[in-house]
């Protein structure tokens, strides 16, 4: 994977989860947040949730914000696909909810598997009725944290950081 290491863009990430209260932290493993998910699971503040699809993320944060807690769902941008029924119960109910993307299917892409859903994330979101705030500049990820953040807990509304193929890097399996 050639990735860009221009700055801690995941240790920022990490810090507005903590800033913003998040208590819960659902993902289906993925290298574009492996460092981030590290991190999760070695805080005592949060807990870090594996998942086998992304439609459960959904439902197992809308059962922690009815709890009292708040919650991040971590995903790659082919799991936005896997989600949009879900999407509609945090749209009617008005639950907030954070998304954190790992974009595929844009930069660099060597699998064309994944171009379809990662040219059309944003517009699917968008649809669902889920904010996008997408990110290319490692020095921009914690600003556009913030602002989702903001917006999904104190809006309430459900918010996703796409997280640009070209900062996380292009996968090159054997190459």
């Amino acid at each position: 994977m050639r990735t860009n290491h221009s700055t801690n863009w995941p240790d920022d990430l990490f810090r507005v989860l903590i800033d913003h209260r998040v208590r819960q932290v659902a993902y289906v493993p993925d290298m574009g947040h492996a460092r981030l998910i590290e991190m999760c699971h070695g805080s005592n503040e949060m807990a870090a949730i594996a998942l086998t699809t992304e439609e459960e993320g959904v439902a197992l944060l809308t059962g922690a914000w009815l709890g009292g807690q708040r919650g991040a769902l971590l995903m790659q941008s082919s799991g936005v696909g896997n989600c949009i029924n879900m999407l509609s119960l945090i749209r009617v109910c008005r639950i907030p909810l954070l998304i954190l993307v790992a974009m595929r299917g844009q930069w660099g892409e060597f699998n064309p598997w994944q171009v379809p859903m990662g040219q059309n994330t944003t517009d699917v979101l968008s649809l669902a009725g889920v904010i996008p705030f997408a990110v290319d500049d490692g020095r921009r990820v914690k600003e556009t944290a913030e602002a989702a953040a903001t917006m999904a807990f104190e809006g309430p509304a459900a918010a996703a950081i796409l997280i640009s193929q070209r900062l996380l890097g292009a996968k090159t399996f054997g190459k």
